[in-house]
């Protein structure tokens, strides 16, 4: 069998190299600019049934904190709120200052309430919001926060009309290359969570779902970090006693621009500050310390804070409960240095990548010392993903990269610490078509010298013929030793009730008992109405791998985007499915694991 795979692979190869004789083209390598500033619209449900899922108003309060967390000068805030229409705006205000913080979350207070619900009119809003006003330095964002689904007037659009207008917003927004972070309030479990995801997976965003709106500042704060390639570093969470208790806030280099320090407590609490030399520090809002405060969450914002030990120490009242995060912003850019110009298949490229920090490599060797760094590297042609270790070389981040067939690739470098992660700009790597050279050896022709025409018809005839042997062989061959192949690993297997949202707890189900091929229907021993399950077959694949081939009505969904697996897919260890079942109102949540 091996022989036999050779053997046409030599053909196959020879006939493609007669076929592009003379042919053949330049790797290209694309990067796209990173900016460090933000363009955000805040896109609010302003609908009455959020008087039910969010009475305390909570989710403006975490918008506010979102405000809040902002740099003091240079991003843009832009709001919009609705219902089945817009019942206020504001456009991209330029923050130049607190002030401008402050009226922009006085707005927010003064927002009222309104009938029916139809999410592409705050979504299209939004996304006009951008297109007119954000600055191409900017990263562009836009946060929706909902409660549930649609709710039309009589007398207005259909829910298919609706449908359509989400459509074409969110295709708008993805060709606008403005990400969209969803956060569903499913506080009446009526929430449509299949379709905020799909918001953010369609435009490279999050989705965030809670049943309670106290999670909210919570979740703003992982968004703000998120976008910014940031981390939240959870600080000691403390119980209020009615006496001050101190707690630690690390800033770990000279490289931070601002720490944001969240408390989030349900009652208002009071700080103290100490710099890392011991000296007790103003928090009344100074030129080194700012101090936002709102009904649940205080915010303190250091800028260009002394590396070092800070002490915080909080008052609450007795009981409660108070977190507390840093979001630390550095102003760092990860550069990595073009491949090679030209490349094939089995070359090794080298790879290097810095820390920039206003247009200039980073020589501070200290950031460096306890980051670590990969490349990621995605193979455009199977869409399999694949990781490389880079060293810290104190700085930079270096390693190589060995082609390993003539596909595309996407070359990127992922380097991180404790508190924040950077990746560069995305290289694409063509191995496909490498250059052929213009020497003939001894053999290139002197000057009018007429050279003979390569007689390529009849070779290529002969090449055909031998391929239709060859493959006829391969196919029977790989038949039999298809039936015979048996699987490895497991796959752990949920199913969800969508009428109740009810999940079953994780079965694992091993999958060495299976031999040549099986269907989803036998691997769950499920009811009999489930048969549509019977069509989803998986195959033995190589390397440990298994193969999809869903010849069903179900929707095969990896990453929150729709699979064609009617001519199969590859699985490989870690890959996640969802399959939504269309003759019966559940899905199927699975993972392979090897």
């Amino acid at each position: 069998m091996l022989r036999t795979n050779k053997w046409l692979l030599c053909l196959m190869v020879t006939a493609l190299l007669i076929l592009t004789w003379g042919g053949g083209s330049l790797p290209k390598a694309m990067a796209a600019p990173q900016g460090s500033s933000i363009d955000a619209v805040l896109v609010m449900d302003a609908s009455n049934s959020m008087k039910n899922s969010d009475p305390e108003r909570i989710s403006g309060e975490a918008m506010k904190m979102f405000i809040d967390m902002l740099a003091t000068t240079g991003d843009k805030v832009g709001i919009v709120s609705y219902t089945d229409k817009i019942q206020r705006e504001k456009a991209l205000l330029e923050i130049q200052s607190e002030a401008d913080k402050t009226a922009l979350k006085e707005f927010i207070d003064q927002l009222d309430r309104g009938p029916y619900t139809d999410i592409s009119v705050g979504l299209d809003e939004a996304v006009k919001v951008l297109q007119q006003g954000a600055d191409p330095a900017h990263a562009p964002m836009i946060v929706v926060l909902a409660d549930g689904n649609n709710d039309l007037p009589k007398a207005g659009k259909s829910s298919q009309e609706a449908t359509d207008d989400l459509n074409q917003a969110v295709q708008e927004a993805k060709g606008s290359g403005i990400p969209i972070y969803t956060i569903g309030l499913n506080a009446d479990g009526k929430l449509n969570k299949e379709t905020l995801a799909d918001l953010a997976d369609q435009t490279g965003g999050k989705s965030f779902i809670t049943s309670s709106a106290d999670d909210l500042p919570q979740i703003l704060s992982e968004i703000f970090a998120s976008h910014q390639q940031l981390k939240i570093v959870p600080v000691q969470s403390i119980t209020g006693n009615g006496s001050y208790q101190e707690v630690v806030i690390h800033v770990p280099n000279a490289n931070v621009l601002e720490a944001n320090v969240s408390i989030m407590s349900s009652s208002p609490v009071d700080l103290k500050l100490m710099d890392p030399a011991g000296a007790e520090q103003s928090i009344i809002p100074s030129a080194n310390v700012l101090r936002s405060t709102s009904n649940s969450y205080s915010l303190l914002k250091l800028l260009k804070p002394q590396q070092g030990d800070w002490k915080l120490q909080v008052k609450g009242v007795s009981k409660d409960k108070i977190d507390i995060n840093l979001v630390f912003n550095y102003d760092l850019e990860l550069t990595m240095d073009p491949p090679s110009s030209s490349v094939k298949a089995g070359d090794t490229i080298d790879i290097k990548a810095y820390l920039v920090s206003n247009g200039q490599k980073l020589q501070d060797q200290e950031l460096y010392g306890n980051m670590t760094a990969k490349l990621l590297v995605k193979d455009l042609d199977t869409g399999d993903e694949s990781e490389v270790e880079l060293e810290n070389k104190g700085g930079s981040f270096e390693g190589e990269f060995k082609i390993p067939q003539k596909h595309d690739y996407e070359l990127k470098v992922r380097a991180e610490e404790q508190s924040f992660y950077r990746e560069s700009a995305p290289v694409k790597v063509s191995a496909k078509a490498a250059a052929s050279g213009s020497g003939n050896g001894g053999n290139a022709l002197s000057p009018g010298e007429d050279a003979k025409p390569f007689p390529l018809w009849p070779v290529i005839i002969g090449i055909a013929a031998l391929l239709i042997v060859g493959v006829a062989a391969y196919f029977i061959l790989r038949a039999i030793k298809q039936a015979n192949k048996g699987f490895v690993g497991q796959i752990v297997i949920e199913i969800r009730d969508e009428n109740t949202g009810e999940k079953t707890s994780p079965q694992y189900k091993k999958l060495t008992s299976f031999k040549g091929k099986f269907n989803l229907h036998q691997l769950l021993q499920l009811a009999p109405e489930l048969t549509e399950t019977e069509k989803i077959l998986f195959l033995p694949g190589k390397n440990d791998r298994i193969i999809l081939k869903n010849q069903s009505s179900a929707i095969v969904e990896k990453s929150g985007r729709a699979q064609d697996a009617t001519n199969g897919m590859e699985l490989k260890s870690g890959d996640r499915l969802r399959v939504s079942l269309q003759q019966a109102d559940k899905t199927i949540l699975f993972e392979y694991l090897v």
